[in-house]
């Protein structure tokens, strides 16, 4: 046994109670505590092996009081024992629905799983982790279910881990992650939906009796309509500093599937995990399926604590790279569109060293030559640079870029081709399409085969050959614009695993990429944040959370895309999109990772100087966005002015984003907006940062304030129609 590992067992002594997991015995029961730092998840196995949630929520001070809880609940009767199950099964007992549903060999679809041990490991200081073996005492069939909590962070990532040993295969009908069940007085779930250009927009309603499924059937590009991830306050809707909440989301870039299911004893079980829809999965004797994490936090102080525990985690343990660098950039796209050239690209490679940002990326449209990628109809497929734009090809650019002093970075789509291509012409086999069937295209492309390993080895070959002739080549943006329509593969025999398979090959391919190119930024685009999630992002960087960059819809967008995801991963691009000013456009896109995606000549003398000066001041205060913690301080939903705050670890220093959101008369920052995170007993002075040229602060920045003031008063950061966007650093007086 690894020396830094522990393990406790049903049969441990008492000394374990102390650590992160523990089990308390009784002759009848066995209690299993599963507890962060605020949280504990318990679990308990009667004596007849049912093993049920009798306690989600805070912690209790006295590990020996769990045992009493369920005593307390005065509830209707429980006609099944398995109604509270930890991972409900289908088909003997259980009413409502199930978290795995399955037919054994035989033919039978009935299933019952009891307890029948479990373990805990202590994987890092932070990091534990339990397992709990399943068993059905009728068919060889197991399941052990695996939970592992980040202390210190109130995370908990849940998955599953199926096999059996029947005598012939066994049909997988539905297989979750995980399976909560929670009691309060009433729920309230907020979810996503959208579409392009219009991702993350949000509704909160009460749950009622019966089941409401959040899902996606996309194939690919899976979030494009609704996100995989939610929250759901108990009792109340939560605030940002108030109330019960939970957030969910699933690791999983493909097909989800979540069900939220309030009983008839007004319980509450949430099911999530990859989505069964035509998924019917043929289990061989002795072969493992894993399913994808699913992932929460639970926090007893509102949203904005639950956001910074899940941007801790993220930069700590999940996303590629979550405590290094990010490189700003310049990008061609809505400068050129496809319509560029070699001498073109030059004068923009000149334009990037001149914005003072660290990288040039070329988009969509530098490949292709029998079908030349002049437009999104053809070429996709084809990842030859095209002789008539690049004659002197890639590695030009690259070394253009680096006797300019920037570096040099491109935009691929390589799970994507389009019909009119030499790959499409010499590899008709290798596309994702019903071979009875007309094509039918999204974005004039279809989806090549993933499941095909010759494709993957295609995949990552695109990547590999650009690397390999490009050594220098120092970024990625990986595109996916496509759902995946008449799904069929020609290479796998049971098309029931068509849409596993897929996201399997994906995940390979990636895989073979990190290992090869471990430490090349990459950003995940999908026409927007139509693929973002915490399994990808363990490959990227980065990613794009829409094409959809008016900066008043930006602040929207990014607010919302904030509960989930820290701001380092959030790319954020200043565009012509909107009627704002460039310093609206410019703030806003500094809150994350700062790109540009605009025609540096064209801008007017002042313009181009307050961009110049913005992005050295964003170099000097990234630090603070990216790694410091995030405060919500006026809801653009709920207020005329938008405001975010950055806090640094130290509460030395802090970055106050507040913005104009309203066009009505008269309106702006009436009253003082409150901050967070500060520390009472420090003071601070204010200074406003992106000044533009030929303008004067409102803020008088010779006066000090205390925390206690700035956080029980607040700050005036004068917001109005003569001042739409501004920015204030909050500093601590030395």
């Amino acid at each position: 046994m690894n020396r830094n590992t522990k393990l406790c067992y049903t049969y441990a002594p008492l000394l374990f109670i102390l650590i992160t997991f523990s089990a308390l015995n009784t002759a009848a029961q066995t209690t299993i505590q599963i507890e962060t730092k605020s949280n504990a998840l318990v679990l308990q196995a009667d004596a007849k092996g049912n093993l049920g949630t009798i306690y989600f929520g805070k912690k209790l001070s006295s590990p020996a009081e769990y045992n009493l809880i369920p005593s307390v609940y005065k509830q209707s009767d429980d006609y099944t024992g398995v109604l509270s199950s930890a991972y409900t099964p289908s088909g003997s007992r259980n009413l409502f629905e199930p978290a795995i549903s399955v037919t054994h060999a035989d033919g039978n679809n009935s299933l019952d799983l009891q307890y029948v041990s479990h373990k805990v490991e202590k994987i890092a200081d932070d990091v534990s982790q339990t397992s709990v073996l399943l068993k059905d005492p009728v068919y060889n069939f197991e399941v052990i279910l695996y939970y592992k909590t980040y202390f210190a962070d109130d995370i908990v990532e849940q998955w599953s881990v199926i096999k059996h040993k029947e005598k012939g295969n066994v049909l997988l009908n539905k297989f979750a992650s995980a399976n909560l069940y929670l009691r309060a007085g009433s729920y309230y779930l907020k979810q996503y939906y959208g579409d392009w250009a219009k991702e993350m927009r949000s509704e909160e309603t009460k749950i009622t009796h019966g089941i409401k499924t959040l899902d996606s059937k996309l194939g690919t590009r899976a979030n494009l309509f609704q996100p995989s991830v939610f929250m759901i306050s108990l009792d109340r809707p939560a605030t940002e500093d108030e109330g019960t909440v939970l957030y969910g989301a699933l690791e999983y870039s493909g097909n989800f599937r979540t069900d939220i299911e309030l009983d008839n004893l007004d319980n509450l079980k949430i099911i999530s995990g990859m989505n069964n829809f035509a998924s019917a999965y043929t289990l061989k004797p002795g072969e493992v399926f894993t399913t994808p994490a699913f992932l929460y936090t639970l926090s007893s102080t509102g949203k904005g604590n639950a956001s910074r525990n899940m941007h801790n985690w993220a930069r700590n343990y999940k996303i590629l790279d979550g405590k290094g660098q990010r490189l700003t950039l310049l990008n061609n796209w809505e400068a050129t569109y496809f319509d560029f050239n070699e001498s073109k690209l030059f004068e923009l490679l000149k334009d990037t060293k001149k914005l003072g940002v660290d990288m040039f990326l070329l988009d969509d449209g530098w490949f292709a030559n029998k079908y030349p990628r002049n437009g999104d109809v053809a070429g996709l497929g084809d990842w030859e640079e095209n002789r008539t734009k690049l004659p002197n090809g890639i590695s030009s650019l690259v070394k253009e870029a680096k006797d300019n002093g920037v570096k040099f970075g491109i935009w691929i789509e390589p799970e994507m081709i389009n019909p009119k291509s030499n790959l499409y012409e010499k590899h008709p086999d290798w596309v994702v399409k019903q071979p009875a069937r007309k094509e039918y295209y999204f974005r004039n492309q279809l989806v090549l085969d993933l499941t095909n390993s010759k494709v993957q080895d295609f995949v990552f070959g695109v990547v590999d050959d650009l690397f390999t002739k490009n050594p220098d080549l120092a970024y990625l943006k990986w595109d996916c614009n496509a759902v995946i329509y008449n799904a069929y593969s020609a290479t796998i025999g049971n098309q029931n695993h068509f849409y596993i398979e897929y996201m399997r090959g994906l995940y390979k391919v990636l895989e073979r990429i990190r290992a090869k190119y471990p430490d090349v930024p990459m950003m995940l685009c999908s026409g927007g944040g139509g693929r973002v999630d915490y399994a990808a992002l363990k490959y990227f960087t980065e990613f794009w959370p829409s094409d959809n960059t008016d900066p008043l819809e930006r602040i929207f967008i990014q607010w919302e895309n904030s509960y989930f995801y820290p701001s380092i991963t959030s790319s954020n691009h200043v565009t012509d999109w909107g009627k704002q000013s460039i310093k609206f456009r410019t703030d806003v896109a500094m809150m994350g990772k700062l790109g540009f995606d605009i025609v540096i000549g064209h801008l007017k003398d002042n313009d181009l100087k307050y961009v110049q000066e913005a992005v050295k001041t964003y170099n000097a205060v990234k630090p603070v966005i990216w790694q410091g913690d995030q405060y919500r301080l006026a809801d653009p939903r709920e207020n005329s002015v938008a405001s975010m705050s950055y806090v640094n670890t130290d509460k030395t220093k802090a970055l106050m984003f507040n913005y104009l959101v309203s066009n009505r008369y008269d309106e702006g920052s009436k009253f003082p907006i409150k901050l967070k995170g500060l520390d009472v007993a420090k003071k601070y002075s204010i200074k406003e940062l992106n000044v533009y040229p030929g303008t004067n602060s409102s803020i008088d920045s010779s006066k000090s304030y205390t925390g206690d003031f700035l956080m029980t008063v607040g700050l005036n950061p004068v917001v109005n129609s003569g001042r739409t966007s501004v920015v204030l650093q909050i500093e601590e007086n030395k």
